[in-house]
């Protein structure tokens, strides 16, 4: 069942509980079977991201098709554990042990988050530049016959890119790439710009910033719920919080980000947890893949960009021993390697624009559930008033657009 239909059918399941805020006969098994339902959609949905379908190209581990499909995979569970956690609770509930700690640590790990999302953003500025020169070496070498004037040309534009891709990660927020400025704000209404282009950037992280260190520190007291506590309401909590650092640690693996060479391979899962067979078997794939990185310099493990670091070494040793008009079996070569590189530089054209908007997507989630959570904590210190009462109308607007995607 596609991701949407599980969570249309799932918040569909707990707003009938909406009017069932006052306990009552059989609550307590209801809450069961939605904690379960909740964890059998994680599972579910993490299970195709480990086993990605081979009939679709581009579609590979890492690659920019499949983390879209993992930011989908966010949203998804970000908005059924809104509704388990809210939807039939009081606030007095939420804001009682163990969740008056364990829900601030979330919240915590969210504001953790809301960097990696600006810092990643501006990494994937760096991809695109890559893009740019590769296509330079594309447009060099897509002749024939080849001449040594474009052969020249293009092992400028591929050295160019080798040296870019060989910077230590520390040097990307110094690295110049394209004008274009990203923001989570608003759309600008520059007339110069392309239409969904955004302003700058809403804050840069420091220069000492460090994404490995971010993400360790949105592990720290990453602890599963035991006894009583693992059929509770603390179980979402943690779920939620290993999807939140599973996710954000997958993008900064994969895209330029600043000072993540020191990141982290592994963080513990209870392993019983049948739900997080799938995040184990994810985090065990790229961990090793980043340890089998010799430098971990700005092409990370996004799928395109060790493609054109692959392709991009290869192309410049044609061209330094190019001579007109070339070794028949070397151009043919070289042409398949071309093509292999146009096709890499159009899956980055035609998806890493979404990629970025999808992040923003994301921030702009965190950011309002971050909010309500608050409100939601304040209000239970204050009174035992239902909970739906409290968000109102906000919550039930957020159900629907939820059920819309």
């Amino acid at each position: 069942m596609p991701a949407t239909e599980y969570q249309g059918s799932f918040l569909g399941r707990i707003s009938i509980r909406r009017n069932q805020v006052i306990a009552m006969d059989g609550t307590h098994e209801q809450e069961l079977e939605d904690l379960e339902l909740f964890q059998k959609h994680v599972s579910d949905r993490f299970f195709e991201l480990l086993s990605p379908s081979d009939d679709i190209p581009g579609d590979a581990l890492l690659s920019i098709s499949w983390l879209r499909k993992l930011l989908d995979v966010f949203l998804c569970c970000e908005a059924e554990f809104k509704a388990i956690l809210v939807m039939g609770h009081d606030a007095s509930q939420i804001s009682k042990p163990p969740l008056d700690r364990l829900l601030p640590e979330l919240l915590d790990r969210a504001v953790k988050a809301l960097d990696i999302c600006n810092a990643v953003t501006q990494g994937a500025e760096s991809v695109r530049h890559c893009q740019k020169l590769a296509e330079i070496a594309v447009s060099a070498l897509d002749q024939n016959p080849i001449g040594d004037g474009q052969a020249k040309r293009a092992k400028k534009a591929l050295s160019s890119l080798m040296l870019v891709m060989n910077l230590d990660d520390k040097e990307i927020s110094n690295t110049k790439t394209t004008e274009r400025s990203w923001s989570f704000g608003r759309r600008g209404g520059h007339k110069d710009r392309v239409p969904g282009h955004l302003r700058s950037l809403s804050w840069q992280v420091a220069k000492n910033w460090s994404a490995a260190k971010q993400i360790q520190a949105m592990a720290n007291n990453l602890v599963a719920p035991r006894g009583a506590e693992a059929t509770g309401l603390a179980s979402p909590v943690y779920i939620m919080s290993v999807i939140m650092v599973f996710v954000m640690w997958a993008l900064v693996a994969a895209i330029p980000c600043q000072e993540r060479a020191s990141l982290t391979t592994h963080f513990p899962i209870p392993k019983q947890l049948s739900w997080a067979h799938s995040v184990i078997g994810l985090q065990e794939k790229i961990g090793d893949e980043w340890k089998k990185k010799e430098k971990k310099g700005l092409a990370g493990l996004l799928d395109e960009m060790q493609k054109l670091e692959k392709l991009g070494q290869s192309l410049i040793e044609f061209t330094d021993s190019f001579q007109f008009p070339g070794e028949p079996g070397k151009v043919e070569e070289a042409a398949a390697q071309v093509a292999e590189l146009a096709e890499t530089c159009r899956r980055i054209e035609e998806g890493l624009l979404p990629l970025q908007m999808q992040i923003r997507e994301v921030f702009h989630r965190i950011v309002r559930s971050r909010t309500e959570f608050l409100d939601v904590l304040e209000q239970g210190s204050k009174s035992s008033m239902p909970l739906v009462f409290v968000i109102g109308n906000g919550f039930v607007s957020f159900c629907s657009a939820a059920l819309a995607r």
